[in-house]
């Protein structure tokens, strides 16, 4: 009988004692700090529909922490902003707003049981600047990829069944991903002195041609830095899973002028450019050495300046390409022939701009140049006039509620989304569809 009461009276100071630690686990307040390795920081850089966005910080803390014991308000996240092009390069600097948080492995997936990172999710959109990856530079016209140094500052301790985390800054950048932009490599290729460089992507190896689709990007997207004509708008969505998804596997070429498109031999956007031999160069030269693409189903497309040159392309070399999409086209009407009407109005054109363009006004550009291949009996050629450009995600809206607006040149965004459709031959289409069934030997 005395033995038995020992041995209850010995459980029940054990479960006190249990449930002493696990207090103690829990709150905080008697748990001894445990030491961790100095911590440091890598990026995550997605490219969003304005562009390139540092969407997340992933943070080494030192030593393995319980999944669930970091919450949006275990750390605060400061971030200065600068670009090293210009004179006083400082552009800004704030608090991100850290939206989500979890804990979570090297790769930033969430842990199970327990991990050595954090993932610090963060408010992203339209006009967060201090999200931004990139400035765009007034003086040259040009983006480019900023410098973001973060600091990350512990908030509250993080409990761990060793005792507790505190005091944590990473402040040391451990390196960064671009997710579909890492994706792509990178070349330059010289012609009769002119160089261009291009970023591409290169589908799984299938036993089967692939397709090609050419992109030429815009204005601001030019310089010798191929990661900026994907990733300075969305062009990087032409290698995901989804947009492959249409072409069974397709190679992306994206071209970079050292300036721009419509640098003409007597003037900006005479209707010729410096650029445009070697761009055919280049293309021809890269279908060569890759000799699964497909030569019968090479599709151009490009945005502003890059519809502009898109333009010349199917101008001059009409039955080279198995469709063209150009997009917010900047070659004026009235420098277009009627003879060059005719040489394309048999090529498949899918034209896209919005009616709010005020950079290339579409009763300027793209509405007379598609009416007089309509009137030449063109019959595969269409246009998707969009009223404005909005965002169709649901995330963004204006304060009145309604869809965020961005400029009216950006018709873009609706071509990397797949968000272009139309009714033909009786069926709904959208332009990726209309692409991939595009092909010389049709």
């Amino acid at each position: 009988m005395l033995n038995g009461m020992k041995k209850h009276a010995k459980t029940a100071m054990l479960c006190t004692l249990a449930a002493g630690a696990t207090l103690s686990f829990s709150s905080g307040a008697s748990a001894k700090e445990v030491k961790t390795q100095p911590a440091s920081y890598q990026t995550v850089t997605e490219i969003e529909d304005w562009g390139p966005a540092i969407t997340k910080v992933i943070v080494d803390l030192g030593r393995a922490v319980p999944a669930g014991s970091v919450t949006a308000e275990t750390f605060k996240v400061h971030v200065e902003r600068r670009d090293s092009r210009l004179a006083n390069p400082f552009l800004e600097k704030g608090e991100r707003k850290v939206t989500k948080a979890f804990v979570a492995d090297k790769n930033g997936n969430p842990a199970v049981g327990a991990g050595k990172y954090a993932v610090l999710e963060m408010e992203i959109g339209p006009n967060v600047s201090l999200s931004s990856a990139m400035n765009f530079d007034m003086d040259t016209f040009l983006n480019d990829w900023v410098d973001s140094e973060y600091t990350i500052t512990q908030q509250k301790d993080i409990l761990t069944p060793a005792g507790k985390v505190s005091g944590l800054v990473a402040d040391t950048f451990a390196g960064g991903v671009r997710e579909l932009v890492d994706d792509f490599g990178t070349g330059e290729a010289t012609y009769d002195d002119v160089t261009l460089t291009y970023a591409d992507y290169a589908p799984a190896k299938d036993n089967k041609k692939n397709p090609l689709i050419i992109w030429l990007h815009g204005m601001g997207e030019g310089g010798t830095d191929p990661t900026i004509p994907i990733s300075g708008n969305k062009a990087a969505n032409f290698a995901s899973e989804e947009i492959q998804s249409y072409f069974d596997g397709a190679y992306v070429l994206a071209p970079q002028t050292p300036t721009f498109w419509m640098d003409g031999f007597t003037g900006f956007g005479d209707g010729t450019s410096k650029y445009q031999e070697a761009l055919m160069s280049l293309i021809k030269d890269y279908v060569a050495k890759n000799p699964d693409i497909d030569p019968d189903r090479i599709l151009l497309g490009g945005d502003s300046n890059g519809g502009y040159m898109t333009m010349l392309m199917i101008r001059d070399y009409p039955e080279y390409f198995a469709a063209a999409f150009p997009t917010c086209e900047a070659l004026d009407d009235t420098l277009i022939r009627d003879e060059e009407i005719q040489r394309m109005k048999n090529l498949p054109i899918w034209f896209i701009s919005a009616k709010t363009d005020t950079t290339v006004p579409v009763n300027q550009y793209v509405v007379p140049t598609y009416n007089r291949l309509i009137e030449a009996g063109a019959k595969d050629v269409h246009l998707s006039l969009f009223d404005k450009v909005i965002d169709t995600s649901g995330l963004y809206k204006k304060e009145d509620g309604t869809p965020y607006e961005y400029d009216g040149h950006w018709s873009w965004i609706y071509v990397y989304n797949n968000e272009v459709s139309k009714t033909i031959d009786g069926k709904l289409t959208t332009l990726m569809e209309w692409l991939a069934d595009q092909s010389l030997d049709k």
